[in-house]
């Protein structure tokens, strides 16, 4: 069984810190990524008013899958983003463009702001982390996020990063024994690997 704890990445990032990815641990973490997706600011996470018990229960099933993973993203050792990555011909984002081979879907939700509020470079410094991890420790091609097309302070934060964006998609309902997700209007973007690694 792999160590929830073993580093999948790091980095270094100059005048940032250290930012490395780890599997996700469903209960050790539990407390963590509760307190993050219970945030009204987290809404479209989709995960507000669940228990930690429940949130712990939604990642041992994802800890589960082959297609499906959770990744905690650290900064000098602190939580700082939690980043979900998914094979899209397995996922109902499939259903809603044309998949090619080398896509990687990905999910990010970054922790919130301390008590001294915002921090510039912030977000930036951590995408561009775990872009570098998905296209090239991951070896994919591209890229492609889904974001609720009412959250446009996320789909703004991805187009500054070189996503572009796509179509405007009606993502279905998922009605499974172990998977509830209504249908969902999101904003499609892609980010090929030869606009966020230019000449790797």
């Amino acid at each position: 069984m792999t160590d929830p704890r073993a580093h999948l990445y790091e980095q270094h990032v100059p005048g940032f810190g250290t930012v490395r990815i780890r599997p996700l641990d469903p209960a050790g973490d539990a407390d963590v990524i509760h307190r993050w997706v219970s945030e009204e600011r987290a809404v479209f996470w989709g995960m507000t008013g669940l228990t930690r018990d429940e949130v712990a229960e939604i990642y041992t099933h994802m800890a589960g899958l082959d297609t499906h993973h959770a990744l905690l993203v650290t900064r000098d050792d602190a939580p700082a983003a939690l980043l979900q990555t998914y094979e899209p011909a397995a996922d109902r984002v499939g259903e809603c463009y044309d998949v090619l081979p080398g896509d990687l879907g990905v999910h990010v939700l970054l922790a919130p702001a301390g008590p001294a509020g915002g921090r510039p470079g912030w977000a930036s410094a951590l995408l561009a982390a775990m872009t570098t991890y998905a296209l090239r420790t991951l070896d994919r091609q591209r890229l492609v996020v889904d974001p609720d097309i009412r959250n446009t302070r996320a789909i703004a934060r991805f187009e500054r990063e070189g996503f572009v964006r796509g179509p405007a998609v009606v993502l279905p309902e998922v009605d499974l024994p172990d998977v509830h997700l209504p249908r969902k209007h999101a904003q499609l973007a892609f980010l090929p690997r030869t606009v966020a690694l230019p000449g790797d």
